[in-house]
């Protein structure tokens, strides 16, 4: 529930358009195209300013921690419930971080095709949207999960709306290791949905994505450098050099892979030996994929693989979690 600033929302360069007709380039596309293809492009920009590809990562972590909970297959209508809640808690945060960073948007080649950069949403549209999804996914989960559930969904946006996007962003490099707290919500939200408490494995899947976010983020940060720069972000890859960023993906790397065996030491009497050693192995491949970006960094090579260490950390963390979901159902 990975996604600024001046300590206001309001703290914005990119004055507050009062109709979506006023963007620049939207009335005359506007007017030439039929009202249902107005709507659909009016959903799809809705649709974009939720991150639907974060929310898919968030609730890959969610399902298979109710699992886990639960110590087999949970209530189906509960998991239902729990993923919508999320979605929507998730979509929610996209949003307002959306709206709150559309000025740094602006100046960045990787997000300058977001709808509040387009006009295809005003500022004013996209904040009531945010508010009105914050609302229903809090609603959501007090009415079909319970009030614990809920009130961890509110710290899950407030911490990454106020904690990530307004207070840390653009005042430290530290960004994204204490806005990753908001990432690692999910997994508390699902397991107390099942369980109505938490336990040593919820703190330990916890803190596996709590490590796991750095090595994540930080490489496509590294793709992004001179965008971040431009905008007055003070990524880590910005303010230090690709050793020292490499150096620190390691070290997060291995605090990760202790925490993801000390998910099987706190509940390993519901899992299997199968587990435990997915999750080494898994470490270790993701692991060997930072130490070579780190050797050829202390090399001094231009290329260091960086966006192939993005896309091995999305890998990782699927599989891992898809891991812990299927051994709970192994016979062994």
């Amino acid at each position: 529930m990975h996604n600024t600033d001046h300590g206001k929302i309001h703290a914005t360069t990119v004055p507050e358009d009062t109709s979506s007709s006023d963007a620049p380039g939207r009335s005359h596309s506007a007017h030439s195209m039929s009202r249902r293809q107005f709507l659909a492009m009016k959903a799809g920009a809705y649709l974009a300013l939720t991150k639907p590809r974060v929310i898919e990562l968030l609730l890959v972590t969610t399902f298979p921690s109710m699992i886990l909970a639960q110590g087999g297959l949970p209530n189906l209508v509960l998991v239902l419930h729990t993923l919508i809640g999320g979605a929507l808690a998730a979509g929610a945060a996209g949003v307002l971080n959306c709206y709150i960073d559309r000025d740094i948007d602006e100046v960045m080649n990787r997000t300058k095709r977001r709808p509040l950069v387009t006009g295809e949403v005003s500022p004013r549209e996209a904040l009531v949207f945010g508010w009105v999804l914050t609302a229903i996914s809090l609603a959501w989960f007090a009415v079909f999960v319970h009030i614990q559930a809920a009130l961890l969904t509110a710290g899950a946006i407030a911490i990454y709306v106020v904690g990530y996007t307004i207070i840390l962003k653009r005042r430290t490099a530290q960004n994204i290791v204490w806005g990753g707290l908001a990432g690692c919500m999910p997994v508390f939200i699902g397991w107390s949905a099942v369980t109505e408490t938490l336990s040593w494995g919820a703190v330990m899947l916890f803190l596996v994505i709590f490590f796991w976010t750095p090595p994540h983020y930080w490489p496509l940060s590294m793709k992004f450098k001179r965008d971040y720069a431009n905008a007055g972000v003070p990524m880590l890859p910005v303010v230090a050099g690709t050793r020292r960023v490499a150096f620190e993906m390691i070290a997060y790397t291995i605090a990760m892979i202790i925490a993801s065996l000390g998910v099987w030491f706190f509940e390993r009497d519901k899992m299997t030996w199968v587990y435990p050693v997915v999750a080494l192995a898994l470490g270790v491949w993701f692991l060997w994929m930072c130490i070579d970006m780190y050797r050829k960094a202390r090399s001094g090579a231009r290329k260091v693989g960086e966006m192939k260490v993005f896309h091995g950390s999305i890998t990782y963390l699927t599989l891992l979690f898809v891991a812990v979901a299927v051994d709970v159902f192994l016979p062994l």
